[in-house]
C-alpha cells in the first residue's frame, strides 16, 4: 500500500534517523514529498538479491530482516533493522545490484527515497556522507567477520538483470535510427515491458521526415506517453565516448563530425532536429555506434601513417556495430551465468554490414571494421580490407575518380562483386548450392576473412572463453557459421554440427559448440535498439548525477605517479628472500595501509631485463607485476590494460631475488588509470565504484583523460593514479591535480 508522508514522519526523521539529523525541515520535507511510503506485512519482500535498487529505503516503523538465499533453498540471515536504520546504502556507492533480499519481518512502512532525488541533498550534507561511510564500513565489518555470512555474500553475483530497462521512475524510451530513406522506431516502457512496439518506414520522399514522423506518431497510438528520446548515431569521433544529453552545441558537434560519416551523420542530425521538433519536451539522448570502441588501446587504433594525420585529422580506427556488440557480450555473459569481466569474448556481426570485435573484460580492445564501416570483413556490398596500392593503381590505370572509387568499393564489390549474384547471403547459398563457382568462391572467402579474425584476436587476447554469432548471417547461416569455424579446434573451438543446424534462424541464444569445447560458443540474436534504450537510461541518470555534483565542478583530484611495482604472494616473498621472510617497510604510501618496502627485485622477460623494481606491501593473494610501456618494449612482454588483481590471461616473467627465482605463468599487467575514493568521495562526486570517468587537467596545455576507472572503498584516500609514462607524455609533476569531467560508462 502506497501513502505520502505525514506530519509525524517528518518529525521521525529528523529525531530518529540519525543520517538525517543534520538536515534542516525544509529539506526533510522536500525529501518525504519525493518519496513514497509503502507498507508491508510480515513476510513481504521489499527487494530481492540481484534486483538494480533505485531508492534508499528508511524503516519508519517495524522490522526489516536481510538474508541471503543459499544454493539449497534456504536462507542465509544477515540481521535485522529497526525504526530510524536504513539500506541501500551499498547502491548509492556501487550501482551493483543488491546482495541481499529484504524483507518484513513484521508489518512495516518503509519510506523510498528515490537515489537521484537522495544524492541531489546528501552531496551538500559532508555529516551525512560520513554517517554513510562508517554504516556501509560496520555492516561490512559485521558480515565479512562472520564465515558463513561471508560466503552468502561473496557468491558469484546475480547476471540477470544485466540488459533489463530499469530506472526508479516509469519511463517511455522511443528509440530512433534515421537512414537516408528509412526510420526505423521502438518503443520500450520501463514499468511494462510487453508493451514494446517496433516500426521501419522506408522510402522516405523528398520531404524529408516529416511525413514519416506523421506515420510513426500514429502507430504509437499514444506518443504523449514519451519520457525520453534515444538516437542512434553512427560516429561520435573521439569526442563522444559514452551517450550524451543532445542541445544545440551537441549537435552542431555531431555535425561538425559528418566527414568522417558524410552517409550517416548528416541523415542523424536531420532525424534528431526533426524529432526535437515533434518531442519538444523531453530530453533527447545520442548513442553512438563508435563509442563502445573508445577503450581500443593505441597499438590497436592506429594506423601505419604520420602521426599528424591522426593528431589533426583524426585518422584512426573508432570501429562500428558498436551497440550491437555491446548487446551481445552482456547477452552471452547473462546467458552463461558470468560476470562481463570474467569474459574474453570474440563478437562476430555478421550482416550486409560486418565487423568482429575482440571483448576483453568488458571492454572492446579491436575490432575490424576502421575509419570507416569499409575496413575489415567481405560484406554484402564492401570489400573490406584492401591494399592501399589497389587504389593508387585504379586512379593512375583506369583513370578512376574518388566517387567512381567510393561506388565500386562500397557499392559493388563485397558478396556481390565475388558472386555476380547478389549481395545477401542467402541467395550466394543458394547457388553454390547449385554449383555456381563464383558464388561458392564468395561463400569461402566471406568466411576465411571471418576465420582469420577469429584466429588474430584470439592472439590478440592471448585466449578466448566465447564466440558469438549474431546478425543476419550470423543468426540464419548455419553454413557460414561452420566454414568460418573450420579448423579452429587447435584454440579450443569445437561445433557441435546438429547443435549448430538447429540454431538456424535462431530467435533466441543457442549454445553450438559441443559439451567438451574449452571455447562456449553462442548463436545470439542481436537488439542494438534495447542497447541503445538501456544507454539512454545510464545518460539520463549520469546527467542527472553530473548537474547535481557540485564536487565534480569545484574539487580538484591529486594525481600521483604510479612507477613500475612487484606486490608479492608470501610463498614467493620467501622464495625470493628466504624461508620465513617477511616485507620491511621503507616508507607509507598515500592508501592507508600500503607501503613502499626496501625489498627490490628483477623483472626478466624474453627480450631484456629490468633491474631494482621496488616491492610493495603488505602481500598479497597473488604475485602481480605492474610495468610501463616503454618497459614493456625493453622486457619483451605486451601485458593487457587491466584493473589491479586483474590477472587471469595476462602474460608472465621471471622474478630474481637475492635467495632465488620465480617464474610466473601471469600476473604482468599494465594498470588502468584509476582514482580511489571513499564511499563519502563517491556520494560527493555523483559516482559508482567500477564507473569510468574522463579527468581534466587544466594548465597552459589542458589536457583530458578519459577511461579511468573508479575504485570505491572504505579504507581508500582520494588520489588518480597513472603511470611514468604517462606522466612523463603529459608533463605533469609532483602536486598535480584534476577535476572529473564527465562520466563515460558505468560500472
Amino acid at each position: 500500500m502506497t501513502a505520502s508522508a505525514r506530519t509525524d514522519d517528518i518529525a521521525f526523521l529528523k529525531a530518529r534517523v540519525a543520517l538525517l539529523a543534520d538536515f534542516n525541515d525544509e529539506r526533510l520535507r522536500e525529501l518525504a514529498a519525493g518519496s513514497r511510503i509503502e507498507t508491508y506485512d510480515a513476510g513481504d519482500i521489499i527487494v530481492y538479491a540481484g534486483d538494480e535498487l533505485h531508492f534508499l529505503a528508511i524503516i519508519l516503523d517495524g522490522k526489516i530482516a536481510a538474508s541471503v538465499p543459499n544454493a539449497d533453498g534456504t536462507n542465509q540471515l544477515l540481521g535485522e533493522l529497526d525504526p530510524g536504520e536504513t539500506f541501500g546504502e551499498m547502491a548509492l556507492m556501487s550501482g551493483d545490484p543488491g546482495v541481499a533480499d529484504f524483507a518484513a519481518a513484521e508489518r512495516s512502512r518503509v519510506m523510498l527515497v528515490p537515489l537521484t532525488l537522495f544524492q541531489s541533498h546528501i552531496m551538500a550534507e559532508p555529516r551525512a556522507l560520513q554517517h554513510i561511510s562508517r554504516t556501509i564500513g560496520a555492516r561490512l565489518q559485521k558480515i565479512m567477520s562472520d564465515p558463513l555470512k561471508a560466503a552468502a555474500v561473496t557468491r558469484k553475483e546475480d547476471v540477470a538483470g544485466l540488459l533489463e530497462l530499469k530506472s526508479e521512475r516509469a519511463e517511455r524510451i522511443l528509440v530512433l535510427n534515421c537512414g537516408s530513406s528509412s526510420l526505423k522506431y521502438t518503443f520500450f516502457d520501463t514499468e511494462h515491458p510487453a508493451k514494446t512496439i517496433r516500426g521501419n518506414i522506408e522510402r522516405i520522399g523528398a520531404d524529408g521526415y516529416a511525413s514519416a514522423f506523421a506515420a510513426m506518431l500514429k502507430d504509437l497510438k499514444d506518443p504523449s506517453t514519451i519520457t525520453v528520446v534515444g538516437h542512434r548515431v553512427v560516429h561520435g569521433g573521439e569526442k563522444f565516448t559514452n551517450a550524451v544529453l543532445i542541445d544545440d552545441d551537441v549537435l552542431r558537434e555531431i555535425e561538425a563530425l559528418s566527414p568522417l560519416a558524410p552517409l550517416h551523420n548528416p541523415v542523424n542530425v536531420a532525424g534528431i532536429r526533426e524529432a526535437r521538433r515533434v518531442f519538444p519536451s523531453v530530453p533527447h539522448i545520442a548513442v553512438f555506434d563508435t563509442a563502445f570502441h573508445a577503450t581500443l588501446p593505441s597499438q590497436a587504433f592506429l594506423y601505419g601513417l604520420p602521426n599528424e594525420f591522426y593528431v589533426k585529422k583524426g585518422v584512426r580506427r573508432y570501429g562500428f556495430h558498436g551497440s550491437s556488440h555491446g548487446y551481445v557480450a552482456l547477452a552471452a555473459a547473462q546467458f552463461l551465468k558470468r560476470r562481463p569481466r570474467e569474459l574474453k569474448i570474440i563478437s562476430c556481426h555478421l550482416g550486409s554490414g560486418a565487423s568482429v570485435c575482440a571483448i576483453d573484460h568488458g571492454r572492446s580492445v579491436d575490432t575490424s571494421m576502421g575509419f570507416t564501416p569499409g575496413e575489415g570483413l567481405i560484406m554484402g556490398t564492401r570489400c573490406g580490407d584492401l591494399d592501399a596500392g589497389i587504389i593508387t593503381f585504379l586512379q593512375r590505370d583506369n583513370g578512376m575518380t574518388a566517387a567512381q572509387l567510393d561506388e565500386l568499393l562500397n557499392k559493388k564489390s563485397g558478396l556481390l562483386g565475388l558472386s555476380g549474384i547478389s549481395n545477401d547471403m542467402r541467395e550466394v547459398e543458394k547457388a553454390a548450392e547449385g554449383g555456381d563457382a563464383n558464388a561458392l568462391t564468395a561463400l569461402k572467402t566471406f568466411c576465411y576473412r571471418v576465420r582469420k579474425y577469429i584466429g588474430a584476436y584470439v592472439a590478440a587476447m592471448g585466449g578466448l572463453d566465447v564466440v558469438i554469432f549474431t546478425a543476419g548471417i550470423g543468426q540464419g547461416s548455419a553454413g557460414v557459421r561452420a566454414i568460418a569455424l573450420q579448423g579452429l579446434g587447435c584454440m579450443g573451438i569445437r561445433l557441435d554440427e546438429s547443435r549448430n543446424r538447429e540454431a538456424r534462424g535462431a530467435k533466441e541464444i543457442h549454445r553450438i559448440s559441443t559439451d567438451d569445447s574449452l571455447v562456449t560458443v553462442l548463436v545470439v540474436p542481436t537488439d542494438e535498439e534495447r542497447m541503445i534504450a538501456r544507454e539512454t537510461l545510464r545518460a539520463l541518470s549520469r546527467d542527472y548525477l553530473a548537474r547535481a555534483s557540485e564536487a565534480c565542478r569545484t574539487e580538484a583530484v591529486p594525481i600521483e605517479v604510479s612507477a613500475h611495482h612487484i606486490h608479492l604472494a608470501q610463498k614467493d616473498v620467501e622464495a625470493l628472500f628466504g624461508a620465513g621472510h617477511q616485507l620491511t617497510k621503507a616508507s607509507d604510501l598515500s592508501q592507508p595501509g600500503q607501503f613502499a618496502c626496501k625489498e627490490q627485485l628483477s623483472i626478466v622477460g624474453p627480450k631484456g631485463r629490468v633491474e631494482r623494481v621496488r616491492v610493495l606491501g603488505p602481500a598479497r593473494k597473488a604475485t602481480q607485476v605492474e610495468i610501463a610501456m616503454t618497459e614493456q618494449f625493453k622486457l619483451g612482454i605486451q601485458p593487457p590494460i587491466r584493473e589491479s588483481g586483474d590477472i587471469n590471461g595476462s602474460p608472465g616473467c621471471t622474478l630474481e631475488g637475492p635467495a632465488g627465482s620465480v617464474t610466473l605463468d601471469k600476473g604482468v599487467i599494465c594498470a588502468l588509470r584509476h582514482i580511489h575514493m571513499t564511499p563519502a568521495d563517491a556520494l560527493r562526486y555523483g559516482l559508482k565504484d567500477k564507473c569510468n570517468v574522463r579527468v581534466r587537467v587544466p594548465g597552459d596545455r589542458e589536457l583530458l583523460f578519459g577511461d579511468v576507472r573508479i575504485r570505491v572503498d572504505p579504507s581508500f584516500a582520494l588520489a588518480m593514479h597513472i603511470d611514468t609514462d604517462e606522466a612523463n607524455a603529459a608533463n605533469l609533476g609532483k602536486g598535480a591535480q584534476g577535476f572529473i569531467d564527465g562520466i563515460q560508462r558505468e560500472g
